[in-house]
């Protein structure tokens, strides 16, 4: 990847970012005397932030089936129903997955938080690492927090959904590399062996030089998303309503290109080996419209430019009964390469297909990262994953304005910062919904 620039002279207004303490050379002293988290213990105490389906269902489900040693054993959430579900749902997921509940789920009722500033009691219990499954826009105030804490970090992406949040993402995610802290995001595709052989191989020259390519993800519109709190109840404020729906409202997952075609972005920034230099988008909100929808679009077309004037063409939608597609192409000099969840197929004057066997990229994440800490060698993806949301909002601000973007002027310059105001129950200042050239550029 591209190393980046952080403009420090930026004045942020909701994230402040701190100096970081630690120098390299006393890192790597700390990992080598074994005071991170390192190979001799035999358990690895997490904490769940974030109580909903991905935090219930999948986190903290493949988190313990990917090692031994794997206990929870502190939780919270904004909304005290999502937390007094959530003990019956993961035991539930643990049992269907042959997992013994008694060794793993170690959570008690003084371990258990409610309310915005759960996340700073979670990590202040004894845990060794924490899980990140809040809605998007919370992830780099609670990855700072925790990596300030001393904590090792799985985060879900997207990671931020402003370029504000993308500069701290990337200030904690240095600031964990001096402290000898594992970062890993869930980029699970990049664990396929799919994409790992194909991609090294397109690396190892076999289709030339780049040329161009292509980006394509599209389905349904995800209108049985959380079906349950779809319709607003009386006593729901505006800032309650937006999170319990918070993949519809940008400032929350900064839209779908944005909260899931990250990573298929991140893909081709992992192919490319570089995140793209301008972009020009289009987009817009034609079919899912309905106010429960917050304020996010229901398709995007944007053009991204990488360096040596290669051209990546991105496509996306959520619109039901739309023609389902989620794949890369790119074409080399010497040939090109078809790329999806379950296949490469490289043509060209080195030919190839893969035909091998396939792991659960969704634990096998959290097995390499904790492999990574009991071997004292931490895997940190902040910068990695912060350069692949960058390149999903980049493309979002240039399609809700209708301007083209260069990367280090929306990188370095840009003040855009979604925050609506304070983290409490309450009204919220009207959304609309951004219409090019009208939308300013910020």
């Amino acid at each position: 990847m591209n190393k980046l620039s952080v403009n420090k002279k930026n004045p942020l207004t909701r994230r402040r970012f701190v100096k970081m303490s630690v120098q390299g050379g006393a890192a790597a002293l700390l990992i080598s005397n074994g005071m991170v988290y390192g190979k001799s213990s035999d358990k690895i105490k997490v904490g769940l932030i974030g109580c909903g389906g991905r935090g219930t269902r999948a986190g903290i489900i493949d988190c313990a089936q990917s090692s031994p040693g794997v206990e929870l054993v502190a939780m919270g959430d904004i909304f005290e129903d999502h937390v007094k579900s959530a003990p019956e749902q993961i035991k539930t997921n643990l049992q269907k997955r042959g997992l013994s509940v008694k060794d793993i789920y170690k959570v008690t009722p003084e371990t258990t938080f409610v309310g915005f500033d759960a996340y700073k009691k979670v990590i202040a219990c004894d845990v060794d690492m924490v899980i990140l499954t809040t809605p998007p826009y919370f992830r780099p105030e609670h990855l700072r927090a925790a990596v300030e804490a001393g904590k090792h970090v799985f985060m879900e992406k997207p990671v931020a959904v402003d370029p504000v949040g993308v500069r701290s993402v990337i200030e904690s995610s240095d600031m964990a590399l001096e402290k000898g802290l594992a970062i890993v995001a869930g980029t699970q595709l990049r664990r396929l062996k799919s994409y790992r052989e194909t991609i090294r191989r397109i690396h190892n020259g076999d289709i030339g030089d780049f040329t161009g390519g292509q980006v394509v993800r599209s389905g349904g519109g995800m209108r049985d998303w959380r079906i349950e709190e779809k319709t607003r109840k009386p006593e729901w404020s505006d800032m309650e309503y937006h999170i319990r729906r918070w993949l519809f409202w940008t400032w929350l997952s900064g839209d779908f290109v944005t909260e899931m075609h990250v990573h298929n972005l991140d893909i081709m920034n992992w192919i490319l080996q570089s995140h793209p230099v301008k972009c020009m988008g289009v987009g817009g909100r034609q079919v899912r419209t309905e106010k429960e929808y917050g304020n996010a679009y229901d398709h995007f077309a944007v053009e991204y430019e990488y360096p040596n004037d290669v051209r990546i063409e991105y496509i996306g939608t959520q619109i039901d009964e739309f023609t389902y597609r989620s794949d890369q192409r790119v074409t080399g000099t010497q040939g090109s390469v078809y790329i999806d969840s379950g296949n490469g197929i490289i043509k060209g004057s080195s030919p190839w297909k893969f035909e091998g066997e396939q792991q659960n990229p969704s634990v096998l994440q959290y097995s390499e990262m904790i492999d990574s800490i009991r071997n004292g060698k931490p895997l940190n993806e902040g910068r990695q994953i912060a350069e692949s949301t960058m390149t999903a909002i980049f493309g979002r601000m240039s399609a809700y304005t209708g301007r083209a973007l260069k990367w280090d002027w929306a990188m370095n310059a840009s003040k855009l910062d979604l925050t609506p105001g304070e983290m409490e129950f309450g009204d919220l200042p009207d959304m609309p919904v951004a219409m090019p050239g009208i939308t300013k550029l910020i």
